[in-house]
């Protein structure tokens, strides 16, 4: 009997040691930050496009807040300046020379995350994102008349964090139609953007 309290009482107090040092882990991780952070874009336009449509590479730059509820979970939110669009390239033909130009469109994105941690250092997230149309060119043309100022798509991707360097894929799905109007008023567009983003960052908590 004295033995089975003394191990009752061992199990009690490893419980307790085991409970504090978790609750301790949590408090340590709840924490706010702020990441800088940039890189490059490879991105086109979807749906009623030209078939010369390739993929064009761009850059985004920018920042995201967010807040550690434990180790498992964080949100973040931030705003970024992405450079999207699409490079037409058209190959020389026995009648025609080939041409090659970008569709630029510029947009300031506004990416709302839930980042789920399943290893340590080691996310995946989601979320939604708001775009904000800041310039549309082809060339020396300006195209914003054409484009709506608005876009929302969905962010997908993961992301490493190397102590405070954090290195984040994405994949913005595009659900919008960008596009305001068509041939003559007669088609109405529907087209879509497409975006690949690779950035680095580093978070600053405080």
């Amino acid at each position: 009997m004295i033995i089975t309290k003394l191990n009752n009482k061992r199990m009690k107090k490893i419980m307790m040691i085991a409970a504090l040092m978790v609750a301790s882990l949590n408090v340590s991780a709840q924490s706010f930050f702020i990441k800088p952070m940039a890189g490059g874009t490879v991105t086109t336009m979807t749906g009623d496009v030209e078939k010369d449509l390739k993929m064009k590479v761009g850059f985004t730059a920018g920042a995201e807040f967010g807040y550690h509820f434990n180790n498992l979970f964080a949100l973040t939110a931030g705003a970024l300046y992405t450079q999207q669009g699409g490079k037409i390239s058209i190959e020389a033909t026995e009648t025609a020379t080939g041409e090659k130009y970008n569709k630029s469109l510029d947009y300031l994105n506004v990416p709302i995350l839930a980042n789920f941690y399943i290893l340590p250092g080691f996310a995946l997230k989601a979320g939604a994102q708001f775009g904000f149309l800041m310039r549309a060119k082809q060339e020396d043309d300006d195209l914003k008349d054409f484009y709506n100022n608005t876009d929302f798509s969905i962010p997908v991707g993961l992301s490493y964090e190397i102590e405070e360097a954090v290195i984040d894929l994405r994949y913005n799905i595009g659900l919008s139609n960008i596009a305001k109007g068509g041939i003559a008023n007669i088609v109405d567009y529907k087209v879509r953007n497409s975006v690949i983003m690779l950035t680095i960052g580093y978070k600053i908590p405080f």
